[in-house]
């Protein structure tokens, strides 16, 4: 028989034999990046967020040193090293296109995680959104994009297009649309708006008349004026009228996304949740109202709920499935 010395020993040389697995999974957007390190039950072992890591918007370079950063964090939370982590999916935004998703997967080999992937930020939404299951996601944050998948596991996305060419619903589209209203209310071209206030405060100028001045300054960003969405849900919650006229055209054109996504699938009659992620979302009802609208008119079984997990957290998850099929495989 076993002594109580021998089998704490055995007890020991097996936990050195089967280290616990760690895996991690990042969300990168346009504003922040968020990082999380899970264990192999899914229990989150620490998180950690840096700047912004859109490549499209501030390049492969300043991108893959955001989300180092945000890793670095996630892994002091966690009490582990970076080396520590078996697998790691990374969602950026704009990594649907190989050719960006190649180039950011190279800028981060020198991360020393052995089983790295680089999949586009829909992608990890839609995952945490569902769990894998028949489904669609809508994502409003600095810009838009809805994606979905069926039970034939086709996936379809529609938007995200960027500023220049679409995003509506997304951050970026309410700002400008808030500021277009301030123009016209400062020429007499529309109603007066609170907005005015708030704008000439955010962006740190004394009039109306002095908003041209900073807008079209040199250093201003897509995401300085996409931030300014904040204020515009603030004055909608506080009673707004024309701040509340264009969060109820974000909805409607998040919704309008979101039923192009299912009439491609062909999942009109089917029942399934539709998913949000975002800071847009903030605006909660108002927003969401007639997003709803949009959906039940071509899915009328469907339904709004929020996303199961969180998109760093499914990007992890999505990680631990990868590694685990790829053991099995072997």
């Amino acid at each position: 028989m076993a002594t109580t010395a021998q089998r704490s020993a055995d007890l020991v040389a097996t936990r050195r034999i089967q280290p616990r697995e760690i895996f991690a999974g990042v969300d990168g957007g346009g504003t922040k990046t968020h990082a999380v390190v899970i264990d192999a039950e899914d229990n989150i072992l620490g998180e950690g967020d840096a700047g912004p890591s859109n490549p499209l918007r501030v390049g492969i370079t300043v991108a893959a040193a955001a989300i180092r950063e945000a890793i670095d964090r996630a892994c002091a939370a966690a009490r582990i090293r970076r080396s520590e982590i078996v697998a790691i999916v990374i969602g950026v935004a704009g990594a649907r296109r190989k050719e960006l998703s190649a180039r950011m997967a190279e800028a981060l080999r020198n991360l020393g995680i052995r089983e790295l992937e680089v999949v586009g930020d829909a992608e990890i939404a839609l995952f945490g959104a569902t769990d894998g299951e028949p489904g669609v996601v809508v994502i409003s944050g600095t810009g838009s994009v809805s994606c979905g998948i069926n039970a034939r596991h086709r996936c379809l996305r529609a938007g995200g297009w960027g500023p220049m060419a679409g995003d509506e619903g997304g951050g970026s589209w309410i700002a400008r649309r808030a500021l277009s209203a301030i123009a016209h209310a400062a020429d007499g071209r529309g109603p007066g708006t609170s907005l005015t206030a708030a704008a000439c405060s955010y962006f740190h100028v004394t009039t109306a008349d002095d908003l041209s001045t900073a807008l079209y300054a040199p250093t201003m960003t897509n995401d300085r004026i996409a931030g300014f969405a904040k204020l515009v849900i603030e004055s909608a919650k506080e009673g707004d009228q024309v701040a509340r006229e264009i969060i109820t055209a974000a909805g409607r054109e998040l919704g309008i996304a979101a039923a192009a996504v299912i009439r491609g699938l062909k999942m009109e009659q089917e029942r399934f949740q539709v998913a949000f992620v975002g800071g847009v979302f903030a605006a909660g009802e108002l927003v969401l109202e007639p997003l709803r609208r949009e959906v039940e008119r071509i899915a009328p079984k469907a339904y709004l709920a929020p996303p199961r997990f969180s998109p760093a957290v499914a990007a992890a998850r999505m990680a631990r499935e990868h590694n685990s099929s790829v053991a099995l495989a072997v």
